[in-house]
């Protein structure tokens, strides 16, 4: 089963400072069509204005993966975890048994786009934590997160493995299917062909018990973010 989630047929809020596009159900935006794709629960597309943000908050039990795209994002929580996360930088926050963090612009003068991931944990009430990395530079696939931190990888509480790409126009990478698997690819910026669709920024595609080893080809100079999930 292959499932379209067209970029136009998001969710979405606005605030002055806050533009949100939501792949699935997500605060005020309710489709009980779209409530999450497994333990993946939230793929949020936010665009914060300079110097504005997440005021302190909380959460608990849930996996927070954070990918900015441009721009430059400020993180504090109260177990100690802060940082700046960078375009081309990945950021994990295991929320645990809960923990209270803020997220904002750290630039004075330029928006932060950014991806904001939420997966549901295998485990509760964990010790809250946290860390970040970049990118690799290389052609190919990158495992940015994963259960066992392999390959320099996040090491995330769930069966889940995020691949983050960075193709070429013209260039072309394949991935492997598992029948008992699911996967969702969501392109983060430029254009690409997959699984016989054409898929432009924003536009994502679940796949739910599919085998075999489809093509990913760059149409433009593409970022796309492919999860490997339990069914």
């Amino acid at each position: 089963m292959i499932l379209d989630r067209p970029a136009g047929a998001r969710g979405e809020s606005r605030a002055d400072w806050l533009e949100s596009r939501h792949a699935f159900s997500f605060s005020r935006y309710y489709d009980p069509a779209w409530m999450g794709f497994g333990p993946l629960r939230v793929i949020n597309e936010d665009v914060v204005a300079p110097g504005a943000g997440f005021e302190p908050h909380r959460h608990a039990n849930m996996e927070i993966l954070s990918y900015v795209l441009d721009g430059e994002l400020s993180h504090r929580d109260d177990s100690g975890g802060g940082g700046v996360i960078r375009a081309g930088e990945l950021q994990w926050m295991g929320a645990g048994h809960g923990i209270e963090h803020s997220e904002f612009n750290a630039s004075p003068t330029r928006p932060v786009h950014f991806l904001q991931v939420w997966i549901q944990p295998d485990r509760l009430n964990a010790t809250p934590a946290y860390a970040q990395r970049a990118a690799a530079s290389t052609p190919g696939w990158t495992l940015m997160a994963s259960p066992d931190g392999a390959q320099e990888s996040l090491a995330i509480r769930q069966d889940a493995c995020l691949w983050l790409a960075r193709p070429c126009p013209g260039e072309v990478m394949g991935v492997q299917l598992l029948p008992t698997r699911r996967y969702w690819l969501q392109v983060a910026r430029g254009r690409v062909r997959f699984a016989g669709r054409e898929l432009n920024a924003g536009d994502a595609v679940g796949l739910v018990e599919e085998s075999g080893e489809p093509e990913l080809r760059a149409l433009q100079d593409s970022e796309v973010l492919f999860f490997d999930l339990p069914l």
